[in-house]
């Protein structure tokens, strides 16, 4: 059986080799394709899982699911693959897959991945291409390995006027210095590594030559360097990205969407660039319900980027995936931030972004008696002495970022990502699915009538229907064998009718009091022809909510 482990993390070979093994062992449930090539010429993979015996996926409501667009966030393939194990391995999984399809890409970005899982690990944002200049900078300090563990930690270093003296609370940790405060020993934190052309005073950050940030490259929203750090010459500029949107603009059958990041312990849900009360009202209350579910599911809360995980309140981010795809596409999306270290500590009452700023030294605490005990000591490493090229005696030691905050620890990573993948699941079931009531054929009169089982409306989004995004369920009508461009067996109605959009049941108020209690069959559509006898084939679809094909016999 092909194995999928969820207690490390895997490079990009052996993705692949999982991603063919899936599609060998359950031929009828998974077909494998590659949307495009990386930066450096890696396959992207796209898994696409649905039930073959009951249509094809282009034939049936989809949702999309990606991770791994950022370099070093290696749990969002994790959690791709997870969606994947469970519609194959679970009886929930393999009964929605005989109505739904899913396209999941497990690492859009697979370039900086393979960078961050080297040991010790290289940092990059997103893409390994130069960007936005070819050359590197000549100064400042490179992050490495210096005492050959492995890791890249902290090094602190004396200085009287550093900002960092050693906790009397708990001596293991760095507790900041209080304003006016004098007269102690106090230190500077570097990250570990060396400097470049050091002139024995200046330090400085240096500019790393891959800033691409991919998260910022798609259309909608998107801005030049000048004005948002990364987001490329022009939008799709980056080929993952192009491939990206490609991917998805060729499958209109896209009803939601999920993309996995890391870290926080947050869904996020558009828009990053304006408040809600400029979205429409009806979404923003969709997206509410979704959310909700959401977290009793995984205990992650939905929030608004734009009002509750903003870097700095004067500003926003755009060009983002999960804008692109509720602005232009018109489907419900969401990015998943994955793992909170905080809440894993007992940590509950913090504001995301804004805690990295400012927060109790009590939390440091906290957070240092969990990587104690759930951890094992592995997140947080004794400080030891070290004689730097540069800089003399220094110690190095401190919080391992990578093992304990970008990403779950791997003995925690299949517990964090599992109640991720049921939400995704259970979102897909809420999509919109066109069926068939029934077939009425009286004389030489054809009555079809067709209604939307799905909770959400064959739209999907109310910014869908206000844009016309995509058109209402449409019949055909063809005689069999008859390839005439005047067909003289019809006497009324026409070849192609357009029913309109169809509700679910989304829509529906708690109310229930007397004149709230009208369900009309807005949910319903009913398409007439009046024919000479003959074999008929009635095709009915909608580009999201799926379609069938019905023949009959009018004598």
């Amino acid at each position: 059986m092909a194995s999928i482990p969820f207690d490390r993390y895997i490079r990009y070979d052996e993705l692949t080799q999982i991603c063919k093994d899936l599609a060998a062992e359950y031929p009828n449930l998974v077909m494998l394709d590659s949307i495009g090539k990386s930066h450096e010429g890696r396959d992207i993979w796209i898994l696409t899982i649905t039930d073959a015996a009951t249509g094809s996926a282009a034939t049936k409501p989809a949702f999309w699911c990606d991770g791994n667009i950022h370099a070093s966030e290696v749990s969002a393939c994790s959690a791709t693959l997870m969606v994947a194990w469970k519609l194959l391995t679970t009886d929930t999984g393999r009964e929605l897959l005989k109505s739904r399809a899913f396209y999941l890409v497990p690492r859009l970005g697979p370039d900086g991945a393979e960078w961050a899982l080297e040991i010790p690990p290289r940092i990059i944002r997103s893409s390994t291409r130069q960007y936005p200049f070819e050359d590197e900078d000549p100064y400042g300090l490179e992050r490495q390995d210096l005492d050959g563990d492995g890791r890249i930690l902290t090094m602190r270093v004396r200085d009287d006027n550093g900002p960092w003296k050693i906790s009397e609370a708990e001596p293991r940790l760095m507790q900041r210095r209080e304003p006016g405060e004098t007269g102690g020993t106090y230190y500077r934190q570097l990250p570990e590594g060396v400097f470049h052309n050091f002139d024995g005073a200046t330090m400085k950050s240096r500019r790393l030559p891959q800033g691409l940030d991919m998260n910022r490259n798609f259309p909608h929203g998107w801005r030049p360097e000048a004005q948002q750090y990364g987001a490329g010459p022009f939008p799709t500029s980056e080929p993952e990205i192009h491939a990206c949107v490609k991917a998805v603009t060729d499958r209109p059958n896209i009803c939601g969407a999920v993309t996995f990041h890391t870290y926080s312990g947050v869904n996020l849900r558009p828009s990053a660039k304006v408040a809600d009360d400029e979205l429409a009202a009806e979404d923003i209350w969709t997206y509410k319900k979704l959310g909700e579910k959401g977290a009793s599911m995984t205990g992650y809360p939905a929030i608004s980027v734009f009002h509750d995980f903003k870097y700095h309140p004067k500003e926003h981010i755009s060009g983002t995936f999960d804008d692109w795809m509720y602005e232009h596409r018109g489907v419900y999306s969401w990015t998943t931030e994955i793992w909170s270290p905080q809440r894993q500590a007992g940590i509950t009452d913090f504001k995301y972004i804004d805690w990295f700023r400012e927060h109790p030294f009590e939390d440091d605490i906290t957070l240092l008696r969990w990587s104690d005990s759930a951890l094992e000591g592995k997140g947080y490493h004794a400080w030891q002495p070290f004689t730097h090229p540069q800089l003399g005696e220094v110690e190095i030691g401190g919080w391992d970022a990578q093992y304990a905050f970008r990403n779950p620890p791997p003995p925690l990573l299949e517990a964090e990502i599992a109640p991720l993948a049921d939400w995704v699941i259970w979102q897909a079931s809420c999509s919109p699915k066109l069926e068939l009531t029934d077939v009425t054929v009286e004389g030489g009169r054809v009555r079809v009538r067709v209604r939307n089982s799905g909770w959400l409306p064959t739209n999907v989004t109310k910014v869908a229907e206000e844009r016309n995004m995509c058109r209402g369920v449409m019949a055909t009508l063809e005689r069999t064998n008859d390839a005439t461009d005047s067909p003289t067996w019809l006497v009324s109605g026409k070849l192609s009718q357009d029913g309109g959009q169809l509700t679910g049941w989304s829509h529906t108020t708690a109310g229930g009091f007397g004149f709230q209690s009208f369900d009309e069959s807005t949910d319903s559509a009913l398409f007439e022809w009046v024919v000479a006898p003959g074999d008929y084939t009635i095709k009915v679809f909608h580009d999201r909510a799926g379609s069938f094909t019905v023949n009959t016999t009018v004598a």
